[in-house]
């Protein structure tokens, strides 16, 4: 009888947990894989290992599960809320097992980014009352992107920070972007940060000045008879006749110490020359100009690869629209992907 009864109360138990939370057994290299996977950003504010920093430490606290998971979903402090598709049942015990797995910081790291002298109301929200800017960085620099794009209005910065994980997709493919496999900004509360807060952080942004959503993507070098061929392709993602677009801009590709340039395609190409900001050699070509939907092609053939100690890489630059960040501004350019013949 007292088998019975037994069975029977944890089977009732089982029904009124949440769904896989029964038996989620955590695997702590799991966990710290995805804590240091660019899938996801806490560690923007929780420190490189959970030591804590703008946010609460979280390594050796013991968290259960469950108070893991509440924290996640439903956060009581300014953290935004994050759902199954961010960050799933087994990913949370994961990271449970990993924290478990790490000693408690002797005091928490340093804030990713500080607050400087004489900023801004907006710019001291983002940064030091709800962290905004811990992720996007002191300047927004990709939200003004992604506002430059579709001419944002606050409406729109509304729906995005409150209902961020249902929209961000349609936003994606609305500039033309394959959207990311997950969402790494949550939901904001509008109760925790409130609207009258939000639009001040809005209009810092706003002021600096909205950016042209510019990219540029590198293509894994090709071997030929000639040389190692990178394709690049530079694109406007803002929407036409409400995207911005960028005027006088410069495309700056690294040359590899040791390789020279067999070749270029692409229209305004100048030739290499050394540049202070990337500490190498470019190559570079001149735009007048890129309008929203606007795609470009170019190509570089090297005498040798790069590799991943010093890769194809790049940045692109423009100097209209102006902000008050800088006279230019501009878009790095990821390192090309290594293959075996590359490598």
């Amino acid at each position: 009888m007292y088998t019975l009864l037994a069975s029977l109360f944890a089977f009732v138990l089982v029904l009124l947990l949440p769904a896989g939370a029964a038996a989620q057994t955590g695997n702590a290299p799991a966990g710290k894989a995805l804590w240091e996977s660019p899938a996801t950003m806490c560690r923007n504010c929780h420190g490189t290992s959970g030591e804590g920093g703008f946010g609460p430490d979280l390594a050796g606290r013991h968290l259960t599960v469950a108070q893991f998971r509440r924290a996640v979903r439903q956060p009581w402090g300014i953290m935004p809320a994050f759902v199954e598709s961010q960050v799933s049942e087994q990913e949370i015990a994961n990271l449970v097992a990993y924290f478990d797995s790490l000693p408690p910081g002797a005091q928490p790291g340093p804030w990713r980014f500080t607050v400087p002298d004489g900023a801004p109301r907006g710019q001291q929200l983002a940064l030091a009352a709800y962290g905004c800017a811990q992720c996007h960085g002191p300047t927004l620099d990709i939200l003004r992107q992604n506002m430059g794009a579709v001419a944002a209005d606050f409406e729109w910065v509304k729906r995005m920070v409150y209902d961020h994980t249902r929209l961000i997709a349609a936003h994606w493919k609305t500039v033309g972007e394959e959207p990311p496999a997950r969402a790494r900004m949550g939901n904001y509360a509008p109760s925790r940060l409130p609207e009258s807060v939000l639009q001040d952080i809005w209009m810092f942004a706003r002021d600096l000045g909205y950016r042209p959503f510019i990219a540029g993507r590198l293509g894994a070098g090709v071997t030929g008879t000639n040389g190692v061929t990178y394709t690049l392709t530079i694109e406007n993602h803002g929407l036409p006749n409400r995207g911005l677009t960028a005027e006088e801009l410069t495309i700056n590709l690294v040359v590899p110490a040791g390789a020279s340039v067999v070749g270029t395609t692409g229209s305004g190409y100048q030739g290499v020359r050394a540049d202070a900001g990337l500490k190498a050699n470019v190559a570079v070509w001149q735009v007048a100009k890129m309008a929203p939907k606007e795609e470009q092609t170019y190509s570089i053939t090297l005498s040798r690869a790069g590799t991943a100690a010093d890769n194809v890489r790049g940045v692109i630059r423009w100097t209209k629209p102006a902000v008050k960040t800088g006279p230019v501004d501009e878009a790095v350019i990821a390192p090309a992907p290594l293959t075996s013949a590359t490598q």
